[in-house]
């Protein structure tokens, strides 16, 4: 058995809508908090930003994802957007496109098959902050084109920052980083995966971060670790 505990204590937070937003962590982490075997590899993952003016801007990713710490393709993972901001820094919506391919192991054997994936999404981010602590929830659907299946895909996404040693994240200010993401099936079995992460950054400055973290992926039956290696940029 897995469990893991993501708990935050912030004089921020008290009151309001605090002991909604501990209960929900805590649910949503447990639910998916058993697994039978586990492995570790790694993710180097990039995230763009292009701010086209206030209202508009342009997301890009790129995720190298290896079974093992280095050289054993699992996923490539290319993914860009168009967003809308609702408001200034806060409520976007976006629609994107994402190009996946997989190296899939057959059952226990060495052997491996590609599998390409396009992918249709739709997502809502909404921020909220707290002196030094910052939340992100994000809501996300997914239109998967994985060979001749077409699956339905939601996920719900809840981050947090804590700057450290600065009283925001500014100029070369270090950061606590979490996130637990649940993803839901549109059909049969409903629960996919659930992702567990926590992580200390480096803010060069607001708009270029870097963080090494390490991830939980918690499935049915089995359960894989990442090391994450991420840089994020908007400009």
């Amino acid at each position: 058995m897995k469990v893991a505990f993501l708990f935050f204590r912030y004089p921020y937070l008290q009151g309001m809508k605090s002991r909604n937003f501990f209960l929900l962590f805590f649910i949503v982490i447990s639910f998916s908090g058993v697994a039978q075997s586990s492995s570790l590899g790694d993710w180097l993952i990039y995230f763009g930003n292009k701010k086209l003016n206030d209202k508009w801007n342009i997301h890009h990713e790129v995720q190298y994802r290896n079974y093992n710490i280095a050289g054993d393709l699992e996923q490539l993972l290319l993914r860009a957007g168009v967003g809308y901001n609702l408001s200034e820094n806060n409520n976007n919506v976006l629609i994107g496109y994402g190009f996946i391919h997989s190296e899939n192991y057959q059952d226990t054997s060495n052997t491996k098959t590609g599998v390409n994936e396009h992918r249709i999404y739709q997502q809502f981010i909404t921020k909220q902050s707290f002196g030094r602590f910052s939340l992100q929830h994000r809501y996300r659907i997914e239109e998967r084109f994985v060979e001749d299946d077409f699956l339905m895909r939601f996920r719900y996404f809840l981050a947090a920052k804590v700057a450290l040693n600065k009283p925001k994240i500014e100029d070369n200010t270090f950061y606590l980083s979490a996130y637990n993401e649940l993803f839901i099936h549109g059909q049969n079995t409903y629960f996919d995966r659930n992702r567990i992460y926590g992580g200390l950054g480096f803010a060069l400055k607001p708009s270029l971060k870097f963080e090494l973290g390490y991830m939980s992926q918690i499935f049915q039956n089995s359960c894989r670790d990442q090391v994450n290696v991420i840089c994020s940029w908007s400009f």
